[in-house]
């Protein structure tokens, strides 16, 4: 479970080190309707645009993402606390060269708009917590499943997506429980969800993700992958999630990783590399049954 102490306790991560990862660029700095490009000036496959639309409760913006040809699976990528960012944007790019249309959207539509954080060593430098908690409270489980239903309904009318198959969704930190409200908002479109170091997934309101696997469709498939250090403090959750999953129509698979949390994001002070290979091989998986 993410909380301010927990984030607080984390070292800081060197920006150099990031910048080897590959995470370039801003979140503002994209490339409209054109293929982009690598280093060496060769064309990445890869078309990149700043997009926004009407969703529920305001415009929801972000980038969208996906091969320069064809259509394909759409997949909507929520980023964690920092929101849209570099680190997002490259994760995103990963995901749309292995044949998926991505939408990169910022969590925070509904309270401002675009990046607000260069990554995550910005986010604790400049009071990130106090800055985000007001925009994460509007976001209560049925504001997400309405926001679900709106970017699912753009992603279904773009060329780039091919709306004859499942769309994916992927969640990290406070929007791993997303992914669950998302896939119990519209069953018959989104037949996937992955959860990494997701807090918030147990509970006894109805709205608690664990009470909500059993209305997932019935060939969905859920990946939720626990933090160790999430599963330290709070063991029980994944016996409860587990008891759950069995009873669940849907495929659902929960897993602890030799990680903590955060481990899966680039700018993360804990990143950890092969951790985060091992749980994206996963996500690869997960996507590949849409």
């Amino acid at each position: 479970m993410c909380d301010e102490q927990q984030l607080a306790a984390m070292d800081q991560l060197d920006r150099r080190q990031f910048a080897k990862l590959g995470a370039v660029g801003a979140a503002g700095a994209v490339v409209a309707c054109a293929p982009m490009a690598s280093a060496d000036g060769n064309s990445t496959g890869l078309v990149e645009t700043g997009v926004s639309f009407a969703a529920d409760g305001g415009t929801l913006d972000g980038v969208f993402i996906h091969p320069a040809s064809g259509s394909h699976p759409g997949v909507i990528l929520w980023p964690d606390i920092a929101g849209l960012r570099p680190a997002k944007l490259q994760m995103g790019r990963r995901l749309a060269e292995s044949g998926y249309a991505v939408l990169v959207a910022n969590p925070y539509y509904r309270s401002v708009a675009g990046q607000q954080f260069e990554d995550f060593s910005d986010w604790r430098a400049n009071d990130g917590w106090a800055r985000v908690t007001p925009w994460r409270e509007v976001n209560a489980p049925e504001a997400v499943m309405a926001t679900a239903r709106s970017a699912v309904g753009w992603l279904d009318a773009q060329d780039a997506v091919d709306s004859t198959r499942g769309i994916g969704n992927q969640g990290y930190c406070m929007t791993g429980s997303w992914t669950i409200y998302c896939a119990a908002a519209v069953p018959e479109r989104i037949k996937a969800a992955a959860s990494f170091h997701g807090g918030g997934l147990v509970g006894d309101s109805d709205m608690a993700p664990v009470n909500l696997l059993d209305q997932l469709a019935d060939d969905a498939d859920v990946l939720i992958a626990i933090a160790r250090d999430d599963d330290a403090q709070a063991p029980d959750a994944k016996t409860a999630l587990r008891a759950a999953a069995a009873e669940a129509a849907a495929d659902v698979d929960v897993e602890v990783y030799s990680g903590d949390h955060g481990w899966t994001v680039l700018d993360s002070p804990v990143y950890s590399q092969a951790e985060a290979e091992r749980a994206w091989t996963a996500l690869l998986a997960l996507y590949s049954e849409l």
